[in-house]
């Protein structure tokens, strides 16, 4: 009985084990995805102002904003 226990123990711990190992891959991957999304997040700011300084008239617009704007852009990609 005692040797069913211990095997039983075992198997336990390497389940256990295993699915650490798992929870950890997971996280890692996750935590690469929020990364990614994060880096979305400024590329998506950085063409919203860029939209927003066009979309202004002419006169109102800032040209050195804008050209410094579309140059930080450009080197991001």
């Amino acid at each position: 009985m005692a040797e069913k226990q211990s095997g039983l123990v075992e198997r336990l711990r390497s389940t256990r084990a295993g699915e650490v190992l798992d929870l950890r891959r997971r996280v890692k991957r996750l935590e690469a995805e929020v990364q990614e999304c994060r880096a979305l997040n400024v590329r998506l700011a950085e063409l919203t102002d860029i939209v927003t300084e066009l979309l202004l008239p002419v006169a109102a617009r800032d040209e050195e904003k804008l050209a410094e704007l579309l140059e930080k852009y450009r080197q991001s990609v």
